[in-house]
């Protein structure tokens, strides 16, 4: 967890307010920007490729169509996915999750959020995969599937697990409590956290890494109240802004 005063700059699927989401263009832009950690998504393809993209489709990334589950690595990666974003990022592929572990320096920590959870082949592959060299020790594991990190933390005890959800919970820290095993984090949608809730959290030992937050009220006020870590599409302007906050 976090224990500086300075929440941690989240790149939402990379710096995804200035490169197409969830591309290698988009991660490398985010760990120039400083960003220390950066949070993508994950799907199965038809040959059991780890994929990263947001959608259970290709159709709004990328001039490829179809679901991904139901696709080639080879097939989904002959897509553009840059293209729809701007010119200069023509030519982007749909990238595979080791091709982002690979990019990124090793202080850039990657927060994998688990999509299409239907599949339990899913679970084998992604741990398969985390358990290889550092990448298990640079990891979080986020879903709105709390069912499926449990039995990915119980899968493997060193699995650091998130919570995303977007309700406004009673007691924060207490909902992480029922699971029974240990929550590395909280994801809450960013208007749904207050200053008790986090303070809470942080007595209990978890971090709060609110989603998506992406102008300089919304990141004043989660500052203020001590959140852990800021999820955003513009970890550049995150980054300046918390420069400029912190020389008043």
């Amino acid at each position: 967890m976090n224990s500086s005063l300075q929440p941690l700059v989240i790149g939402h699927r990379g710096a995804a307010g200035e490169a197409p989401e969830n591309t290698l263009a988009s991660f490398r832009l985010a760990a120039e920007q400083g960003a220390q950690m950066v949070e993508l998504d994950v799907h199965l393809s038809a040959d059991g490729q780890l994929i990263v993209c947001h959608d259970d489709t290709l159709d709004r990334t990328t001039d490829g169509t179809g679901a991904i589950r139901d696709q080639t690595a080879e097939e989904i990666r002959r897509a553009d996915a840059g293209a729809w974003f701007g010119p200069a990022f023509a030519g982007e592929r749909v990238p595979l999750l080791s091709e982002v572990y690979e990019l990124l320096p090793l202080t850039v920590e990657i927060n994998v959020e688990v999509k299409d959870a239907a599949s339990a082949q899913l679970d084998a592959k992604l741990l398969e995969f985390l358990r290889q060299g550092t990448n298990l020790r640079r990891t979080v594991v986020s879903s709105f599937d709390h069912k499926l990190l449990v039995r990915l933390k119980a899968a493997e005890p060193e699995l650091r697990i998130g919570l995303l959800y977007a309700a406004d919970l009673y007691h924060h820290a207490s909902y992480a409590a029922l699971l029974e095993t240990e929550v590395w984090s909280l994801h809450p949608h960013h208007g749904l956290i207050g200053r008790e809730d986090a303070e809470d959290a942080k007595a209990a030992g978890i971090a709060v890494y609110p989603y998506t937050a992406n102008r300089p009220e919304e990141w004043e006020r989660l500052a203020a109240i001590g959140v852990s870590g800021i999820i955003t599409d513009y970890p550049g302007r995150l980054n300046d802004w918390l420069a400029q906050r912190a020389g008043r």
